[in-house]
C-alpha cells in the first residue's frame, strides 16, 4: 500500500507574511519599481544618500499602503470596490424596497 499526502491548501489564496493574493504581486512590482528608480537616480548622478532616502521613503509608503489595502479590502475586496465604482448609479442591488422608491438621481 502506498500513502498519499493530502494537500491542505486547496482553494486557499497564496499567502506570505500576511499578504494575500494580488497584494503580493503589487508589493513585488512596487519593490521592483523602487529598485529601478534608485538605479536610475544613481546613474543620473544624484547623491547616494539622497537615492537611499528616496528609496527608503518610497518603500515605507509602499509597505504601509499595500498592507492597509490587504487589511481593508481582503482577498477580493479591492476588485469588488473597483467594480462597484464602475456600476451605474441607478442600479441599486442592496437595501429595502422603500429606499428604492425614495431614490433621487444625482446630477
Amino acid at each position: 500500500m502506498s500513502s498519499y499526502h493530502i494537500n491542505k491548501g486547496i482553494n486557499k489564496p497564496v499567502e506570505f507574511k500576511g499578504l494575500k493574493a494580488q497584494y503580493l504581486v503589487y508589493f513585488a512590482a512596487g519593490l521592483l519599481g523602487i529598485f529601478l528608480a534608485f538605479t536610475i537616480l544613481y546613474i543620473l548622478g544624484v547623491n547616494l544618500y539622497g537615492c537611499t532616502a528616496v528609496a527608503i521613503g518610497a518603500t515605507s509608503l509602499l509597505f504601509h499602503f499595500v498592507f492597509k489595502w490587504n487589511r481593508v479590502y481582503g482577498e477580493h475586496g479591492f476588485m469588488k470596490n473597483a467594480a462597484a465604482r464602475r456600476r451605474p448609479n441607478y442600479l441599486i442591488n442592496q437595501g429595502k424596497f422603500l429606499r428604492v422608491l425614495r431614490y433621487k438621481k444625482k446630477r
